[in-house]
């Protein structure tokens, strides 16, 4: 989530995500979660979100009060079953989850046992081999996904499932759960990485307008620097996972430069990293993130970048000592939520201390481009329980369950935006993860493999700023890490 690296995603996104976020402050691992700082899950949101109102006691449908059961009449026959799901989700954050499938736990008799942990992934391999893996596990690296299918452990996922994620998803979702040519997994949930942070309480006393376009984004960074405002701040520093925010600008450049068919052959292996097009997409990053006259807002020079902390990257916005910070949905962590931060003092909307635009496309032959992280069901049991578990949570029913309790995005088209709470980071970004005409990726780390995304690149990525390795030699060593084909 990295969050919901969490990949996230965070997780949130949370990660995240959460979310936020994927998703959800997370960081880039092999793990079950999206990202380390900036999708790491955390407690849930605080967002004045209804509780669903008593259905009124009159039989209807399936016999249960207004016909509550109908919606999962598909789900039927497995009373008295269990289904055991591992995740990157833990408490407090659980109990959302929980309380999002309650109802079709009450109306299938399937009992859905849930075990969090941001380790697991580490633990799934060999659980695997054992004969002891669980029914289900929710994973944010496609790569992961790719590197079990060969031990037989991954279940392909049944008919129902592939259906649904082909009607409420982008294709490209379809794509990521699939290992040759066969359909495995559904996304549960994802965070959205094309935003900037930034202050509108401080844009309109500067009298700044929000960007819409690349340049624009450069002619607004250089009339901070006139005025004496730091335009950008980041931080790499993330545990054993430093670097992913790197990794990411340099995916979002990749995919606004060039576009997805160029950014594809990128994270396959087919464009290798000492080619034109990454060099010449390190040159933009070069001449953001290290320029000396753009960063580091709110913390030093250029020189603390690698040692800042991913989740204490964007401190300085609300206070006006850096301008923009470039970080996904999931970061909103930092500040807190829509109308109340952390602190309660910080206000997070659109009229508040902290809030978030679209970064902007390099050019209109790439239009929108979205890169996002995901999680990812995948079942290693082939029950019935299991896929109408499996089912189900493809569902837009489900989806629109977990968003409306808050700190959760999906990328399912059938979920209103207006379930979302109103003016909430998650409203926005899912707004642009759901748009037909988004161009949708996951993060580069994500999908390279494992040895790259959560290794090399990130790594690299540090020394290129922390040890002012050169362009070309830390594109060589990413190169050299890619295992053989």
């Amino acid at each position: 989530m990295a969050a919901m690296k969490t990949k996230r995603l965070t997780r949130n996104l949370a990660c995240v995500l959460a979310a936020g976020a994927l998703l959800v402050a997370c960081g880039k691992s092999d793990n079950l979660g999206s990202e380390s700082d900036e999708a790491e899950v955390t407690a849930p949101r605080t967002e004045d979100v209804p509780d669903a109102p008593d259905p009124t006691p009159t039989d209807e449908g399936d016999g249960t009060p207004n016909g509550l059961c109908d919606p999962y009449a598909d789900y039927s026959g497995n009373d008295g079953t269990v289904v055991t799901i591992v995740g990157p989700i833990v408490p407090v954050e659980q109990q959302l989850f929980e309380d999002s499938w309650a109802e079709f736990e009450e109306c299938t008799g399937i009992d859905i046992a849930y075990e969090g942990g941001d380790q697991r992934a580490a633990e799934l391999e060999a659980e695997i081999q054992s004969g002891g893996a669980p029914d289900i596990a929710w994973l944010s690296r496609p790569a992961v996904l790719a590197r079990l299918v060969p031990s037989g452990g991954p279940v392909p996922a049944p008919a129902a499932t592939e259906s649904l994620v082909a009607e409420y998803w982008n294709p490209v979702w379809k794509s990521y759960g699939t290992v040759n040519d066969t359909f495995y997994a559904a996304p549960v949930g994802s965070t959205m990485k094309s935003i900037v942070w930034y202050s509108p309480r401080i844009f309109v006393e500067k009298g700044y307008a929000i960007p819409t376009t690349w340049n624009e984004m450069w002619a607004l960074s250089d009339q901070m620097v006139a005025d004496g405002v730091t335009p950008w701040c980041g931080g790499l520093e993330s545990e054993s996972e430093t670097g992913w925010p790197a990794a990411d600008w340099l995916a979002q450049v990749m995919l606004r430069l060039f576009g997805s068919d160029v950014y594809d052959q990128w994270v396959e292996g087919d464009l290798p990293f000492s080619s034109p097009e990454v060099g010449a997409a390190m040159d933009i990053v070069a001449g953001w993130m290290k320029n000396p006259r753009y960063v580091n807002g709110g913390h030093g020079d250029v020189g603390t970048i690698p040692v800042t902390p991913v989740g204490e990257a964007g401190v300085g916005i609300p206070t006006g000592e850096c301008g923009m910070l470039q970080q996904g949905s999931s970061a909103e962590d930092l500040w807190g939520t829509v109308g109340e931060g952390v602190d309660g003092d910080t206000e997070v909307g659109p009229a508040g201390d902290v809030y978030a635009f679209y970064l902007p496309e390099v050019t209109p032959d790439f239009p929108q481009p979205v890169i996002s992280d995901g999680l990812f069901a995948v079942a290693f049991a082939d029950r019935p329980e299991v896929q109408a578990v499996q089912t189900y949570l493809a569902s837009p029913e489900f989806h629109t369950s977990r968003v409306a309790r808050g700190g959760w995005v999906s990328a399912n088209t059938g979920v209103p935006l207006d379930a979302y709470p109103v003016d909430s980071i998650e409203q926005m970004t899912a707004g642009y993860l759901t748009d037909p005409k988004s161009t949708v990726r996951l993060d580069a780390s994500d999908l390279m493999p494992t040895v790259v995304g959560a290794g090399a690149l990130p790594g690299q990525m540090t020394a290129w700023f922390a040890d002012q390795k050169s362009t070309a030699d830390t594109l060589a060593a990413i190169d050299v890490a890619w295992p053989p084909r």
